[in-house]
């Protein structure tokens, strides 16, 4: 069994921002059905904080013989040292290489042989580790889970095998599907100086200088017991659990460091574009946004509703214009990405190389009106009846609950995140969410552009849009060379 399996599109849903809400889960069911009316509840947790800073959030689920937990330690890629981008990513890809008295192999048969499953990421601001086993393998997710964090192995040979994979891999994505290297070079672009620009999984130059001091390094400064958030769900008794975590899991020290803070964001004014040239490109793939909203923004619901509209849903207005209606594209969406801070707010899609003049003022167009116009009250009705069906979906599965309860606790929130998040939805009007979208949604003065592909065909095009920055894909680094 791939241990990576089910766990990925959880954790790149969490890390990466939310997909569509059309590439996630089935149509929507009508506002008269059982979920829609009456939302969903989180079941009640025993949490504890350890002496060391530790906590835990345990919650009993009896249904199904399994167990599934969620970790987040405070971290991630807002925590790399400039040049060395994308280190947190190599520690955490390294913490299932070897750990405690197992070796690389050794910890996979470990995992694997029960059926267990487990996973590491370095996203933004958090390392997430997820994981599910068997009931009766508790003790052993345990003692995995507890050796990861605590005595990681860093072996020099699987360092070396990491890190090349991963520089492969953005090579490898640079001379493919651009979509997935396009909001890299988003971020780096916007968020230049500030932590958010720091590309995740850092950069073929970066990652190709890192050693394994570097990463010892991080993991003295930032893995430790006060960084930790661990929420498990599933069949056992909490009392017994927390006893075993706190064995485990109470004599680990705390991180080296303070955790690492991220100074305020805000919208930048004016327009930017960064053309990023990919000479035998036949398509243009584009973000453009500006800075949105954080993970706590009082007008976190309304948004979720609006943007829906604009293009969170197959039948948005993006969706419908650029790719039902004209062809233009097979896919257009907009996308939040909140964090502690407010992060970007991006619509994206792609087009052929000769229409992506007429796809982008299409797209400026939609977003303009929008802002402008809002939604009509049957367009209101639809969504909140698209969002409501959505939702619950998303919570059934234990792992999903897990993830849930560790990133409202990351993030400072309570239950009623997502107790009266149906409530909120109803209770939304035409008027609130408009003028929540005029707060939020760029203006037209005030955007970021990237735009991926042909210069030579492009270049000229770009210019109409604002100052042009140009970079080649060929660059080892995701941000523009600093003026001289």
């Amino acid at each position: 069994m791939n241990s990576s399996t089910c766990l990925k599109p959880v954790l790149a849903a969490l890390l990466l921002g939310a997909l569509p809400t059309w590439a996630m889960a089935p149509a929507a069911p009508t506002a008269a059905t059982p979920a829609a009316r009456s939302g969903v509840k989180l079941p009640q947790a025993t949490t504890v904080t350890l002496k060391n800073g530790a906590k835990l959030i345990l919650v009993e689920r009896r249904e199904l013989p399994l167990v599934s937990f969620s970790a987040w330690l405070k971290g991630g890629a807002i925590s790399d040292p400039a040049g060395k981008e994308g280190l947190s990513a190599l520690t955490a890809e390294l913490l299932q290489k070897g750990a405690g008295g197992r070796d690389a192999r050794q910890f996979a048969e470990a995992m694997e042989g029960v059926g267990g499953q487990m996973e590491v990421v370095s996203g933004r601001e958090a390392v997430i580790l997820s994981g599910e086993f068997l009931a009766r393998d508790t003790g052993l997710m345990v003692e995995l889970l507890t050796d990861l964090l605590t005595k990681p192995r860093f072996d020099a040979k699987e360092l070396e095998k990491t890190r090349e994979r991963m520089v492969s891999e953005i090579a490898s994505n640079k001379d493919g599907d651009l979509r997935n290297v396009v909001g890299t070079y988003f971020n780096a672009f916007h968020f230049a100086g500030h932590p958010y620009g720091n590309p995740v999984g850092g950069s073929e130059a970066s990652l190709a200088a890192l050693t394994r001091e570097d990463v010892q390094g991080w993991a003295r400064a930032h893995l430790g017991a006060d960084r930790l958030v661990l929420s498990v769900v599933g069949d056992f008794d909490a009392r017994a659990l927390a006893a075993k975590l706190e064995a485990a899991l109470g004599g680990w020290a705390r991180a080296g460091q303070p955790a690492p803070t991220v100074a305020a964001t805000t919208p930048t004014q004016g327009r930017r574009v960064l053309l990023v040239d990919k000479p035998d490109a036949t398509q243009t793939y584009f973000w453009i946004g500006n800075t949105g909203i954080s993970r706590t923004d009082k007008d976190r619901v309304a948004l979720e509703l609006g943007n829906t509209v604009l293009g969170g849903r197959f039948t948005s207005l993006l969706n419908s214009e650029l790719r039902v209606k004209t062809g233009l594209t097979y896919g257009a969406r907009s996308i939040s990405f909140p964090g502690t801070q407010p992060g970007p707010l991006v619509i994206s899609s792609y087009t052929k190389t000769e229409t992506t003049g007429r796809a982008i003022d299409l797209a400026l167009d939609i977003l303009a009106r929008y802002r402008q116009t809002g939604m009509d009250d049957a367009t209101l009705a639809s969504a909140q009846s698209y969002v409501l069906g959505q939702f619950p979906p998303k919570l059934e599965m234990g792992l999903a609950v897990a993830t849930k309860l560790a990133e409202l606790s990351f993030y400072g929130l309570d239950h009623g995140d997502v107790d009266d998040f149906a409530a909120a939805i109803s209770a939304s009007t035409r008027d609130g969410v408009r003028t929540v979208l005029q707060r939020v949604l760029p203006a037209p003065e005030n955007l970021t552009f990237v735009l991926v592909g042909k210069a030579a065909d492009i270049r000229e095009l770009a210019r109409k849009y604002g100052p042009v920055t140009e970079m080649k894909l060929s660059d080892k680094r995701f941000a523009p060379a600093p003026a001289r």
